[in-house]
Order: structure tokens, then C-alpha cells, then sequence
């Protein structure tokens, strides 16, 4: 397929324009000086999409979705949605904190995955949009909700810079001990969204080690050192160049859907870095989580039919969600997810484009 990067538009504010359980949903448009520009929805926190332009200065859609609501609403992979309130899986969907056994819906094999089966991503956020390059969205999350305790109050804040910086803060505080993980599940196309697989890619991680999975695709609770296996990209490497190695890790996954345990490192140092082979478009990737999943689109559905009138077949995205590592509750070795009455659970994820 021929990709002609001026195909695919910035989605209309009329095709958001719906209600959700009564509430109505908005489409929010973020654009800086130099013609970048960001849409979010108030349903689910979406980022809805992300243009950027090439090294030819053609504007170009880096980022997997829809045009309409009734596509966002309706498919099942997460595509630029805010999870919550638990990123990432939780073996078996059960907890225990301050010595309470907690059940969560189980949505993912035998784990609950990305907060449960009604999680933020399926909620209507009030927003308000703040100037042309920033917007706000607020969720109550009430005590009990898809089984965690607490309520919980989140602000989510999207800001657009004129650097192309596009910074997603996360900010939530609750009235009783509970656990939080937030993240964005953004699938990244930076050769343009439509325009095939992602394996030529060149990736950059600086990671040292990473969690290992068992076939359940929890963490054993081992961090392994990513020296001398398919999973070591802290030098840069094209995603298909040990993607499918006689790995038995990649073999569970049927790829790369793993998390990174994030050496440490300055907030001005990015995390990851990746490269599109035929746009020249760079992402650059700064956070202060300790983990990231870099996940290569596996079991991407490859039933939607996503902006450009394409299906979403498997590896034609990929994520890198930053945020705790995986089922941590349940492994008292791992960082902390816990959050008290009090305490502020803030964190930011910045993603800058160049090309």
C-alpha cells in the first residue's frame, strides 16, 4: 500500500459529538506553532491521535485510532486510552492490602488487565480544555469501582509544547489505602499511521534488565539482565531483528510485550528512543516510572477498521507504556503501587517528535 500521508485527517469534533450513559462526549483539538497537533476525547482519556511532520514536512498521523466514536467505543485494544486503575495485569485478579483480600474481573487469560473490564477507558471524564495547547479531564472513581478500594479522584492534563513535546501528567489522591498504576496505551506508527508493520523500526531502550513472564504473562519476579538475549535494545535495533528468535520469552508473547526495568536516570535523559525508516520521524520518550512495556502489537485485533480505512493487523503499532511494573501487588520485591489517604500520586510521561 502506497501511504500518502496528507490521507489521513484530524477527526471533526461532530463525530465525537454523542452521549455515553447520558454524559456527552467531547473532542478536544491541540495545536502548536509549528502545525503539530494533538486530538483527546473525554471518553476514556483518549488520546485520540497525534500528527507530526516528516523530514519532507508532509503532516503525518503517528499514532493508531479512530475518526469516530463508534469506533473507539467499540473496539477492544486500548488505542491511546488512559489505564486505570491498574495498568498492566494482576495475576488472577486478587490482592491482598492491609491484610484485605481483594477480587478483581478477570478479563486477560486467568489476570485482570488494565484495571478490569468497566476501567477508565470506558468512563466519561469531565474535561475542559485550557488554551489551544493544553486540556484537563478529571474521573471519580468510586470505592468499590471494577473491585479496588477507595475513591478515587484522577486528573489527567495533555499539554502540547512548541517544542513538540506532548506531556500526559497523571495526579490522584483517594480517602482510603488502595493501589494505583496509570499509564497511556498510545499505539506508535511513525512511518504513518496505515502504512504497514512496524518492524523496521529502529528501537532504543535504556533498560539493562527486564521482567520475565510466565505463561500467564505474569512477571516470575525475576529482573534478568537483557545482555546477550533478544530483548537487549540499549544499543539501537531494528524490532524485526530478533523478534522472532528461538526465545522462549518471545515465544509466550508471541513477541515483545514485556516490561523494561528503566535504569536510573535524569529527567532530561530519554528512556527509549525510535525511529521510523521511512519517514525520518523520531519519538523520543521521557519518564519518571521505573518500568515500561514495550509491547509490538501482537494481538492487535485485525478486525477494526481504523483511520485510513485499514484493518488493525497485528504489528502495525507499537506501545510503550510507561508506568509500574506488572501484577506488583502481589510481589513485594517490586516498587510500590500503593497509594494512602494524604499522599498524592503524581507522575509524568513526555513524548517529543523530531524529524
Amino acid at each position: 500500500m502506497i501511504y500518502n500521508p496528507l490521507s489521513i485527517t484530524v477527526p471533526q469534533a461532530s463525530a465525537f459529538a454523542r452521549k455515553i450513559g447520558g454524559l456527552p462526549v467531547e473532542l478536544y483539538h491541540l495545536k502548536n506553532k509549528n502545525g503539530m497537533q494533538v486530538a483527546v476525547t473525554n471518553y476514556g482519556a483518549y488520546l485520540v491521535g497525534v500528527w507530526v511532520m516528516d523530514r519532507k514536512g508532509r503532516l503525518t498521523s503517528v499514532t493508531l485510532g479512530f475518526d469516530n466514536i463508534e469506533g473507539l467505543a467499540t473496539q477492544q485494544s486500548y488505542y491511546g486510552a488512559t489505564i486505570g486503575r491498574y495498568a498492566n495485569r494482576i495475576a488472577k485478579g486478587k490482592f491482598t492490602l492491609d491484610g484485605v483480600k481483594y477480587t478483581l474481573p478477570i478479563n486477560n487469560g486467568p489476570n485482570s488487565l488494565h484495571g478490569g473490564k468497566e476501567n477508565f477507558s470506558h468512563k466519561v471524564w469531565n474535561g475542559k480544555q485550557i488554551d489551544d495547547q493544553k486540556v484537563e479531564l478529571e474521573l471519580l472513581s468510586e470505592h468499590g469501582d471494577e473491585g479496588y478500594p477507595g475513591n478515587l479522584n484522577v486528573k489527567v492534563t495533555y499539554a502540547l509544547s512548541d517544542n513538540n513535546e506532548l506531556t500526559i501528567d497523571y495526579h490522584a489522591t483517594t480517602d482510603r489505602t488502595t493501589i494505583v498504576n496509570l499509564t497511556n496505551h498510545a499505539y506508535f506508527n511513525l512511518n504513518g499511521e496505515a502504512n504497514g508493520d512496524v518492524l523496521f523500526h529502529v528501537v532504543q531502550i535504556a533498560a539493562d534488565k527486564y521482567t520475565p513472564i510466565y505463561k500467564t504473562m505474569i512477571p516470575t519476579g525475576e529482573i534478568a539482565p537483557v545482555k546477550g538475549t533478544p530483548f537487549d535494545f540499549t544499543n539501537p535495533e531494528r524490532i524485526n531483528k530478533r523478534i522472532n528468535a528461538d526465545n522462549a520469552q518471545l515465544k509466550i508473547a508471541n513477541g515483545y510485550d514485556h516490561n523494561y526495568v528503566l535504569n536510573k536516570h535524569a529527567e532530561h535523559v530519554p528512556v527509549a528512543t525510535v525511529t521510523g525508516d521511512q519517514t525520518g520521524i523520531k519519538l523520543e520518550v521521557f519518564t519518571d516510572q521505573p518500568g515500561m512495556q514495550f509491547y509490538t502489537g501482537n494481538y492487535m485485533m485485525g478486525t477494526n477498521i481504523a483511520r485510513g480505512g485499514v484493518k488493525d493487523t497485528p504489528r502495525t503499532g507499537f506501545a510503550l507504556e510507561t508506568h509500574h511494573f506488572p501484577d506488583s501487588p502481589n510481589q513485594p520485591s517490586f516498587p510500590s503501587t500503593v497509594l494512602k489517604p494524604g499522599e498524592v500520586y503524581s507522575t509524568k510521561t513526555t513524548y517529543k517528535f523530531s524529524a
